[in-house]
């Protein structure tokens, strides 16, 4: 039996699979099998969310028991087939006619390699332009304002703000709390004092996100921290010209009906000077291409984003991709003597020389430190040299401080301008292979609710480490957090809460207060199918509800029901996640309300008009992103599923804000986290990364294939 007809009869392929190697096979009947099998496995890959198939390890993808062939024979056989480009350069477009493209160990379907190409190149376009490097020293007296801590600890949000001054590609990470939103409003407000001062219109800015819910939290955050800053008398003319609204990052891009385009693209750029995108981790790999594309030239991103959480429902792990180019985010990036100033308080060349060269040593080569300064001595105190004082905030800032080195040929006092000016070329990354932006990760957190002590379960969640997390939620002793080991069923445990909660949503006919009564609970599940699956307990409530015979509604339709967008209408400006509520209005008929661009406004539609959609009673962890809840239980199946990660549960715990209820056995919870979410992809080393594609585990499949559009 050959692989093709293995891979058919174990049903590991979808119709869709197999029908690109058979129309291959008619095209050209010599093609090998294996390259057919390939074919259809990396049309498969992107149905699972990978960019490409890795032919050294196509178990992870089909977990059938095949006999699959030796890597080294099948990737001789896919580099000799004329069904497959294989680019000499990263950069190079791959040849049109072949449908599919070998590079880098990976096989791609032409369309997703294309998609990475022009991905790279569009997030090095933007980091190449530096920002008017306006007058610092101006913007120091609200800096320390903003950021009175910065000179005297710790404060990574002060560091953020700073970088993206003198950057156009920025990303902030962290988890939720840490003060990613509050941060880059802070960043808004300075942007604007710079253009006060240096007598330019205010900065135009777009704030946007993956979802309608995920762009009105960003918002609402931005409101909250606007609001803050007057009260700490932060000048109001700074603050009047930030923006107060997000949107969608379809609707950012302007939708057109019936095409998957979009009004702004290269040749008609986003009007706006910064572009401000949350839940950064959302985004798949076409809907990123298409955002940076559009990203005028000269034109500040930024990036905000969870590490932690799950990649995107559809193809790609773009936001892994691009952190695994940028690094952990935790160095410092010395040699700006005005950021240095404006953050310390003092210009670097007047900072300790063995300071500054520890750091040098914490963030360059080895190769390149011989390169910058010859030979060094051991320690500074082993030269005879005696230490100098740094401003303390720098001191914790830096991972090598206690190893003070000394470069040769340098003054071990002071550095003079020229040297510093020297050293910042070299730390600025002016090497081309280098990422073109800049990383900072957030670490402390903000945001702790005193009803739900949250973060020690998180942090024992995202490091894996399941004894751990088992104990703290057995315990009990962690405020908000209950676990209910052995209770399979939340609508038989918890169903008087949960009934009264869901009728609730019915005594009211105003869609502005429906909506926000709807996001206060939530069941998450990490399944789709089966009995702790969206879909059956979204059966089950609406039954239990009274489902047709409530209130007349009509087949499927009642007054009070959730619903769930399940695919993007651009004709609807209805997008994948989308939650809206169905409500009788004063003539007796049903209308389905959904979020608009003002949440005073919702929008209406007629029931049978929507796109295809579900209940929203209970959702999976992946369509909940980007969305948070003062309560939610999190159900994950009574057996194991592909789909269990820690990233899964991570994510889906972190959406609580009040209460978080967990319902799982011990040995399904230990085997989520025992696995950690991975894709295939070549971004990262695209953007220069050292790596493979086999670098990043795969362990994981998406709860549903999206559909694929053109393959070729």
């Amino acid at each position: 039996m050959n692989l093709l007809q293995a891979l058919r009869d174990t049903g590991a392929l979808r119709t869709l699979d197999n029908a690109l190697a058979q129309s291959l096979r008619r095209l050209d009947p010599a093609t090998p099998d294996t390259v057919l099998a390939a074919a259809a496995l990396a049309s498969l890959a992107v149905a699972n969310g990978h960019a490409g198939f890795d032919p050294t390890a196509p178990q992870r993808l089909a977990g059938a028991d095949i006999r699959w062939p030796a890597p080294d024979t099948w990737c001789a056989d896919l580099e000799a087939s004329p069904w497959i480009s294989q680019p000499a350069d990263g950069d190079v477009e791959s040849i049109p006619d072949a449908p599919l493209v070998f590079e880098h160990g990976l096989l791609y379907l032409r369309r997703y390699r294309e998609y990475e190409r022009h991905l790279a190149l569009g997030l090095r376009r933007i980091g190449a332009h530096t920002p008017e490097r306006g007058d610092l020293d101006a913007l120091a007296p609200l800096f320390v304002q903003l950021f009175p801590d910065a000179r005297t600890g710790v404060d990574l949000q002060a560091l953020a703000a700073a970088v993206a001054l003198r950057h156009n590609l920025v990303l902030v990470t962290g988890g939720p709390g840490t003060g990613k939103t509050t941060t880059i409003t802070r960043l808004l407000a300075l942007l604007a004092a710079q253009a006060l001062h240096a007598g330019r219109p205010a900065s135009r800015i777009a704030l946007a996100a993956p979802t309608g819910r995920a762009a009105e939290r960003m918002a609402e955050s931005v409101r909250k921290a606007v609001q803050a800053l007057a009260a700490a008398d932060v000048d109001a003319a700074l603050l009047t010209v930030l923006p107060t609204a997000g949107t969608t990052l379809h609707r950012l891009l302007g939708t057109i009906p019936d095409s998957p385009r979009f009004r702004h693209h290269a040749d008609n750029p986003l009007p706006f000077d910064v572009v401000v995108v949350d839940e950064a981790s959302m985004i798949d790999l076409p809907l990123m291409t298409k955002l940076v594309d559009a990203v005028a030239d000269g034109a500040r991103l930024v990036l905000l984003g969870d590490p932690d959480q799950l990649p995107s429902v559809e193809a790609g792990d773009v936001l892994s991709g691009i952190l695994r180019a940028a690094g952990d985010g935790m160095e410092f990036p010395h040699g700006d003597a005005a950021m240095s100033k404006l953050l310390f308080g003092e210009p670097v060349w007047q900072m300790s020389a063995t300071l500054v060269a520890s750091e040098v040593a914490s963030v360059v080569s080895h190769d390149d430190r011989l390169r910058a300064g010859g030979t060094r001595s051991s320690t500074a105190h082993s030269a005879g040299h005696p230490e100098t004082s740094a401003p303390p905030s720098l001191a914790r800032h830096s991972r090598g401080f206690q190893q003070t080195h000394v470069w040769s040929g340098g003054n071990p006092g002071t550095l003079d301008q020229a040297q510093a000016t020297s050293m910042d070329s070299r730390l600025r990354g002016s090497d081309g292979g280098s990422f073109p932006g800049r990383r900072i990760h957030l670490q402390r957190g903000y945001r702790q609710s005193a009803a739900l002590d949250l973060a020690p379960l998180a942090t024992a969640v995202r490091k894996g480490d399941a004894e751990t997390a088992l104990s703290l939620l057995r315990t009990g002793d962690l405020a908000g957090v209950h676990f209910h080991e052995g209770q399979p069923d939340p609508l038989a445990a918890h169903r008087e809460q949960l009934l009264a909660h869901w009728s609730a949503l019915a005594d009211t006919t105003d869609p502005v207060e429906a909506l926000a009564s709807a996001g206060r609970l939530r069941l998450l599940t990490a399944v789709r199918e089966g009995p702790q699956g969206a879909r059956g307990l979204n059966a089950r409530i609406e039954e239990l509800l009274g489902g047709s015979t409530r209130r007349g509604a009509g087949p499927g339709y009642f007054h009070g029901r959730l619903l769930l967008i399940t695919e993007n209408s651009y004709r609807h400006r209805l997008f994948n996640g989308d939650i809206g509520i169905c409500l009788r209005d004063d003539s007796g008929a049903l209308v389905a309300w959904f979020p608009g661009d003002d949440p005073q406004h919702p929008r209406p539609f007629h029931p049978a008009a929507l796109p295809a959609h579900d209940s929203a009673f209970a959702m999976t962890v992946h369509k909940a992103q980007g969305s948070e809840f003062d309560a939610v239980l999190l159900v994950l199946p009574e057996r194991f599923n592909r789909v269990l990660s820690r990233e899964l549960v991570y994510t889906g715990m972190t959406r609580a804000r009040s209460a978080l209820h967990v319902v799982a056995s011990a040995p399904i919870l230990r085997e989520a986290l025992d696995r950690h979410a991975g894709r295939w992809s070549g971004l990262a080393w695209r953007l220069g990364a050292v790596e493979t594609p086999s670098s990043a585990p795969v362990e994981h499949a998406p709860e549903s294939p999206p559909s694929q559009g053109a393959l070729f």
